[in-house]
């Protein structure tokens, strides 16, 4: 006669039945995998050095039509590029898994309800994110033009390739970080903190708001990126709105 036997499923623990220790271990092993996925994409982004610094030059290029040369003043200059490019690279590559290793460990502590509600959450957080650093890669070189410019024909660039990556990166963090709004509002409109009547009530000021934080915000101050962020974050908090309306009902 066979037997057959039936291959359980190991269920993870709650959260109530994990005792300090445990929890605590379970961290532990979250940051070891994080910053073990860490250090091998940061490895690759040193390997892949030149592909990525041509990607992000692009935009110089553009604002100076096929023009652009960088230069360095110092012997280390070389190496601190090519390590600042690995540590950004192997971040950028390596945010899939730490946001997975975020998400394991706090899903133990929501129950249905709140997992419902925190996919859709994430995924708009990433794709917004996302929305914002491409606006920002794209908006530059009109940024670098500007700059290039305000100070008089008599002025010629140097580039220093350090300030350069730390410029573009910066204001890709930056629009990306600003352009999860949204996500902000409808939290706090799910939460009843705020409803859609008085976000619609509040417009005339938040306009206001959205503009004086655009031009404070945006790293490269230029017109052309304060508009940039200014408007989709006005179109944001009308949408906003609208999905407040809709997650309320």
């Amino acid at each position: 006669m066979a037997i057959t036997l039936k291959r359980q499923k190991e269920e993870r623990p709650t959260p109530d039945a994990m005792t300090l220790v445990e929890h605590l271990g379970e961290l532990r092993r979250r940051v070891m995998v994080s910053a073990l996925a860490f250090v091998v994409m940061a490895t690759f982004a040193f390997i892949a050095y030149n592909p990525i610094l041509a990607f992000l030059k692009h935009p110089y290029c553009q604002a100076e039509a096929g023009h652009c040369a960088f230069y360095i003043t110092g012997p280390l200059d070389g190496l601190s590029l090519r390590v600042k490019i690995a540590a950004y690279g192997g971040l950028f590559l390596a945010s899939p898994v730490l946001l997975w290793q975020v998400w394991r460990f706090i899903t133990p502590g929501l129950n249905k309800r709140e997992k419902r509600y925190a996919v859709p959450f994430i995924v708009a957080s990433i794709a917004l994110f996302s929305f914002g650093c491409l606006v920002a890669y794209l908006i530059f070189p009109h940024a670098l033009r500007w700059l290039g410019s305000i100070g008089g024909p008599s002025l010629h660039q140097i580039l220093d390739p350090v300030n350069y990556l730390s410029l573009i990166v910066l204001m890709m963090t930056v629009f990306g970080l600003t352009f999860e709004f949204p996500v902000l509002l409808v939290s706090l409109e799910v939460a009843r903190v705020l409803t859609p009547q008085k976000l619609a009530s509040w417009r005339r000021w938040a306009i206001v708001a959205i503009v004086v934080v655009a031009g404070v915000v945006v790293p490269s101050s230029d017109p052309f990126s304060m508009l940039a962020m200014a408007i989709p974050l006005y179109v944001f908090y009308e949408l906003s709105i609208v999905a407040g309306r809709i997650f309320v009902r």
